[in-house]
C-alpha cells in the first residue's frame, strides 16, 4: 500500500473509511483527555473528518494531517471557508480559525513544523495503516508530539472475513506499536451497527493512550 492508493480512492470517491458524522466514541471519552479549553489536538490521516470542526467548536484548536489536498479541499468547502495555504517545506498549511491541517506524506512532518499538540485523536490512521508500517507511525507520532496523550479508535473484527483498510487492530496490536511508550487502557467497545462496510461484524474500541514518560516539548524548547 502506497500513497497512490489512498489519492486514488479520493479522486475516484471511494470513501467508505469515511465517517460523515462526529465518531460516537470521541463524543464520549474526548473528557479522558483532561485537556483545557484552547488545548490543541492532531488528528494524524484526518482525511475531511467532521470530528475536525466538532472539536473546534467544542473549544480545542485542531490540526490535522491528511496525504491528499482533494480531502482537505473538500473539508473547508463543507464548512464554507476559504483557507489560508502556505508552503511549509515538503508540505503545506491549509489554516483558517481553529483548524488547521498540513497536507502531504506524515512523515514528512517534523516536531519543529507541528509545533506543540496537547494531545492526539487518532480514529482513522492506525487503522489504515498495513501492519508493517504501524510500528513506523506509531514511533513517528511519539517523537512529533513528545509522547502526548492519545484517544485512540480501532476495530476489531475477523481479518480473514474481508482486506482491509481498515485493518483489525485488536489490544494486543496496539500494545505491540504503542506499549513501549504508553500505558495502554481500553476505555470501551461496542458492536459496529450493522458491520464494517455493512457487511462484516465489527468491535469499535475506544483506547486511552497515557504516555509513560512524556517529554514535553515545551520544556526542551526553553
Amino acid at each position: 500500500m502506497d500513497a497512490q492508493f489512498w489519492h486514488d480512492r479520493w479522486h475516484e470517491g471511494r470513501l467508505g473509511f469515511h465517517e460523515g458524522r462526529v465518531n460516537r466514541m470521541l463524543e464520549t471519552h474526548v473528557g479522558a483527555l483532561g485537556l483545557n479549553p484552547g488545548a490543541r489536538i492532531l488528528l494524524p490521516l484526518c482525511g475531511k473528518a467532521v470530528d475536525l470542526p466538532w472539536l473546534a467548536a467544542q473549544g480545542y484548536r485542531v490540526v490535522g494531517a491528511e496525504l491528499s489536498a482533494v480531502a482537505v479541499r473538500d473539508l473547508f468547502a463543507s464548512l464554507e471557508i476559504d483557507p489560508v495555504v502556505a508552503e511549509k517545506g515538503d508540505l503545506t498549511l491549509w489554516s483558517a480559525g481553529n483548524i488547521e491541517v498540513f497536507v502531504g506524506d506524515i512523515f514528512d512532518l517534523d516536531p519543529e513544523t507541528l509545533g506543540v499538540v496537547d494531545a492526539i485523536y487518532d480514529r482513522a490512521a492506525l487503522v489504515a495503516l498495513p501492519d508493517a508500517m504501524r510500528a513506523r507511525y506509531a514511533a513517528h507520532l511519539a517523537d512529533l508530539t513528545g509522547a502526548a496523550p492519545q484517544l485512540l479508535v480501532t476495530f476489531a473484527y475477523d481479518q480473514d472475513a474481508m482486506d482491509g483498510p481498515p485493518f483489525s487492530v485488536d489490544a494486543a496490536e496496539v500494545a505491540r506499536c504503542h506499549g513501549a511508550r504508553y500505558r495502554v487502557e481500553i476505555l470501551s467497545e461496542a458492536e459496529v451497527p450493522g458491520g464494517l462496510k455493512g457487511t462484516v461484524p465489527a468491535r469499535e474500541k475506544a483506547i486511552l493512550l497515557r504516555p509513560l514518560q512524556a517529554v514535553s516539548r515545551r520544556i526542551r524548547a526553553l
